[in-house]
């Protein structure tokens, strides 16, 4: 028995920010000798825009063909940077949370990575976010990469420097 998962699952929509995700999942897997899953989920709508949008067969192909270019190149970039895919998935008609949450727990992945675009929390809230609800639902543990820049914008990493303060020690 041993305490590293033996599946991971990466999360990928072909955004920036999931590439930083995929390098952590290429990493991880690649030190935990673990197979490493790659999941794309093709675009959601409300049921409305989706109903239209997939009433034709040629509508539900354009989709299916769009998420499959997705995976196809997340699945090139992780093998150029040395990686092993054990199984790209594709997920269509499901949420992306739900889908992700739902198939790690259909190949008992023991770890999720998945990327967050570093929303702040308005934002987040107006938006919605994936890897949040990801936390939330999944089985098993989940990483949740974020860009630094991000962090930087918002000034988090700056917020406690306190070198302009008199050191107590010398009071």
């Amino acid at each position: 028995m041993t305490i590293f998962p033996t599946r991971i699952l990466l999360a990928a929509d072909g955004s920036p920010h999931a590439e930083l995700a995929a390098l952590t999942a290429v990493d991880l897997a690649e030190s935990t000798s673990s197979r490493l899953h790659v999941v794309v989920v093709g675009r959601t709508f409300t049921r409305a825009v989706y109903e239209a949008y997939t009433e034709t067969e040629a509508g539900r192909e354009a989709l299916r063909r769009e998420a499959q270019e997705i995976l196809d190149e997340q699945v090139r970039k992780i093998e150029e940077a040395g990686g092993t895919v054990a199984i790209a998935h594709l997920k269509m008609g499901e949420r992306r949370d739900e889908a992700i949450v739902h198939l790690a727990e259909d190949i008992d992945a023991g770890l999720i990575v998945i990327g967050s675009r570093g929303l702040g929390g308005l934002r987040r809230l107006l938006l919605g976010n994936v890897a949040d609800s990801v936390v939330r639902h999944a089985h098993c543990p989940v990483v949740v990469v974020r860009p630094v820049e991000s962090a930087e914008r918002r000034g988090s990493l700056r917020r406690f420097n306190l070198s302009g303060l008199p050191d107590p020690r010398r009071s």
